[in-house]
């Protein structure tokens, strides 16, 4: 058996997954930059804000779909960062409607690569699955821990916009140089390169549309559980749990005002996130046709009451805050992120191995769909929490 010399299949795996969510991240972390570049002031004060050959191991569609992706998410990441040096004042609606753009380009061709990338990892074992899934966390710890280091050091808008946008830039290269060393490696080879669903010798694809039924009909409740997991996170991160402030808000202290929600909602969440899809690496229970994975995955409903009955801000109807203190939200974020982690990462990296060795691919990508099914419904959903409260 032909071992991951150096885990570095899994290191690459895991760099390709921190590299499809970071730039999105640091695209919507720089809000002082957009509120700077958008408004009718030169000056902006941050203060009291928060703030090869790869035609041998999969089909031609999938090639260009990854690499297209990443080069059109590069691309307008390098005129992002271009912008953050040229006066707009003078075109600030033009500059605003190409943000916009902006905005639904990089969001559709990441989910592209993502989705693409799920598919790619279906075809390895289930460690590999899970590197890609841990390392999109990563992106997420690593844009809040970058804006919590922006708050403190960096007082320049402009300053710190270039030092996001720059650092996507380097992971989005990371990203493609990663993805065209794939294929070299033989670990690689000996898990895409053979086996009823890869390429022939040829390079054409053998079963290039797989049917759909089969694929439902084994992982439906999977896909589902998927969706449940991220549509409870996302009506809740970050629309509620942002707008939890510090029942001491009015002592003035920079933890109160300025980090607080920096480091409960965002970092905390986050990083606990993290830790939940890497604890998938060690522990893979319950098993994919355990009663009980869904049992959990519906048990995580509760999450939503709890942190809108923290100190949400501010309420319009429901005027009781049961959870008056501060731990509260430290202990739901966490619980939160960590539950979202774990319960989120067992489906994915289950759905391509409860189907043949020849439908794994695409129902790794049936499974992304799932996942970006979830936090579409969450997103819209959460509005509705907001309005609630």
């Amino acid at each position: 058996l032909t071992a991951d010399s150096y885990n570095l299949v899994y290191v690459l795996f895991f760099l390709m997954g921190i590299g499809s969510l970071l730039p999105w991240n640091f695209f919507i972390t720089a809000k002082d930059y957009w509120i700077y570049k958008l408004s009718n002031s030169s000056s902006y004060s941050k203060e009291g804000e928060h703030r090869s050959d790869i035609s041998n191991m999969q089909t031609n569609a999938q090639q260009l779909a990854i690499l297209s992706s990443l080069w059109v998410i590069f691309l307008v990441f390098v005129v992002t960062t271009v912008l953050v040096k040229v006066d707009v004042s003078n075109c600030q609606t033009e500059f605003f409607v190409g943000t916009l753009v902006s905005v639904a380009v990089v969001s559709g061709a990441s989910n592209i690569f993502s989705g693409s990338m799920f598919g790619l990892s279906g075809y390895f074992p289930m460690r590999i699955s899970q590197a890609l899934v841990s390392g999109q966390a990563m992106g997420g710890t690593l844009s809040s821990l970058a804006s919590i280091v922006n708050l403190a050091a960096v007082q320049d808008v402009t300053t710190s916009a270039l030092f996001y946008f720059l650092t996507a830039d380097v992971f989005i290269l990371l990203c493609i140089f990663s993805y065209l060393l794939l294929p070299k490696l033989a670990y690689s080879k000996h898990y895409i390169g053979a086996g009823p669903g890869g390429i022939t010798e040829g390079g054409g694809a053998a079963n290039v549309v797989p049917p759909l039924q089969p694929i439902i009909k084994k992982a439906w409740v999977l896909g589902l559980s998927v969706f449940y997991v991220f549509f409870i996170s996302i009506s809740v991160f970050p629309a509620v749990s942002s707008g939890i402030q510090s029942v001491n808000v009015d002592s003035g202290s920079p933890w109160t005002t300025t980090y607080f929600v920096p480091i409960t909602s965002f970092f905390l969440y986050n990083f606990a996130d993290f830790c939940g899809r890497q604890a998938t690496m060690w522990v893979q229970v319950p098993g994919p046709t355990s009663r009980f994975l869904p049992a959990l995955v519906l048990c995580r409903s509760v999450m939503v009451p709890l942190l809108m009955f923290c100190n949400f801000q501010p309420r319009d109807h429901l005027h009781t805050v049961l959870f008056a203190r501060d731990v509260y939200p430290v202990v739901f974020n966490c619980l939160l992120g960590l539950s979202n982690g774990y319960l989120g990462t067992l489906p994915m990296i289950y759905g391509p191995k409860v189907v043949p060795r020849e439908l794994a691919e695409a129902t790794g990508v049936v499974m992304s769909f799932f996942l970006t099914l979830g936090l579409a419904v969450g997103s819209a959903f959460s509005v509705l929490i907001v309005h609630f409260i």
